[in-house]
């Protein structure tokens, strides 16, 4: 049970460092304020949300699970948390040599809580090169995730600044087009890597997927980043107009596309240990 709370912990922590990733896209000094104020706030509490979440787990750890392991995490976490706290602190201050390299540093601090997250959920018979494999997907998510959101949220501030460049949402639009196709080329990779370089228990677990798991993970194909490719693309023919809440209307559709695709990724996680 541990496991499985893990994972959903999992697509918390992505949307977290997602976000704030995403939040580097539109062009600080000619975007309101309000808007980073309001969204990097957001992803904050999913990051605490992780982070709490994290705590309540290694306080009650499973012992198939090392509860040392989880209080690490857990530290690494934290300290995301505390770069992330310091630079929507500053978001209400003119403090900009602060405020930017809070930002970088937290993202590498992001980078890094995922990375630590996920690889709690990597069996060790896997082999160590198996975890390559599974940080890249957990970025390539994280990445979606964050992006969608994040788009989806600014296409709002069209209507709070009528004069907005439509290139600032056009920029997200092909940003995420990118990433969910870097998506499924990851997910394709760490299955190879798994079956090539992993070990026999790696390839035992591909094999599963495709025996007993087959219509879950085509949902999983289907529905999270095919649907939401297309979707984009519709995104972005409707810039073309231009009209950006129609746009922000499909963003909509898209993020659920994104969550369901990550849920069911993380359910598969689950059932086969694969980073999917």
């Amino acid at each position: 049970m541990t496991k499985f709370a893990i994972c959903f912990l999992l697509v918390f922590g992505e949307l977290a460092f997602g976000g704030m990733f995403a939040l580097a896209i539109p062009p600080f000094f000619k975007v309101e304020r309000g808007f980073y104020k309001s969204t990097a706030s957001v992803y904050l509490l999913s990051a605490l949300m992780t982070t709490i979440g994290l705590a309540m787990l290694a306080w009650r750890a499973h012992p198939a699970l090392s509860s040392t392991r989880l209080w690490l995490v857990f530290a690494i976490w934290v300290g995301f948390c505390a770069l992330f706290t310091l630079y929507v602190v500053t978001l209400w201050t003119d403090h900009v040599v602060i405020r930017a390299r809070t930002f970088s540093i937290g993202l590498l601090a992001g980078l890094v809580a995922v990375a630590a997250l996920i690889l709690l959920l990597k069996p060790a018979s896997f082999g160590a090169i198996a975890s390559g494999a599974y940080i890249v997907t957990a970025i390539t998510s994280a990445l979606a995730l964050g992006l969608v959101s994040g788009a989806m949220m600014f296409g709002h501030w069209y209507l709070i600044d009528l004069g907005m460049d439509v290139e600032y949402l056009r920029s997200f639009i092909r940003t995420i087009g990118v990433v969910l196709i870097a998506d499924l080329i990851a997910m394709a990779l760490a299955l190879g890597i798994i079956a090539l370089f992993g070990s026999e228990s790696g390839r035992s677990a591909i094999a599963e997927l495709f025996d007993d798991h087959l219509a879950l993970f085509a949902m999983r194909i289907v529905l999270g980043p095919l649907a939401s490719i297309v979707l984009i693309w519709m995104c972005w023919q409707t810039l073309k107009i231009p009209q950006t809440m129609a746009a922000t209307g499909l963003l909509y559709i898209a993020l659920m596309s994104v969550i369901v695709g990550e849920m069911l990724g993380r359910f598969i996680l689950f059932r086969t240990a694969l980073p999917l």
